[in-house]
């Protein structure tokens, strides 16, 4: 029980610089979900969306309207379904996704390459495959 705790207090420490290091700008959490959620499923539709996020669909609507403003989500018609509008992420908003990547997998990479010699670097490497198990379990 006591690695449990101390693996999930770490994890979330290194979760949080990795936040740091990405720049995401002012999002609240609620807008980085929604724009996490287009990027992995692709266009969806406000009520698709308020769905994945166990929320009102009038909610969404707002969220989904200062995602507009900010230039980050554009909507088009389905062309399934005129009457509905998929959204979908700006190449503005694709931009700023792949930055704040590279910005964190680069923030990564030097704490490991400056922090830990090269037997340590290697028990990471088994340690990330530990840790993806758990994730997949």
């Amino acid at each position: 029980m006591a690695l449990a705790a101390e693996l999930r207090v770490v994890a979330g420490r290194l979760i949080r610089r990795l936040r740091e290091q990405a720049g995401d700008g002012d999002l609240t959490s609620s807008q980085k979900s929604v724009v996490l959620h287009l990027d992995r499923e692709g266009p969806a539709t406000v009520t698709t969306l308020a769905r994945a996020q166990h929320m009102r669909p009038q909610s969404m609507g707002a969220i989904v309207s200062a995602l507009q403003v900010a230039g980050l989500v554009e909507g088009a018609p389905d062309p399934a379904d005129g009457r509905q509008t998929l959204l979908s992420l700006t190449p503005a908003c694709r931009d700023m996704i792949a930055t704040g990547r590279a910005a964190r997998q680069d923030w990564l990479f030097r704490a490991i390459q400056s922090k830990l010699d090269h037997d340590e670097q290697e028990q990471l490497a088994g340690a990330v495959e530990l840790l993806g198990r758990l994730a997949d379990f």
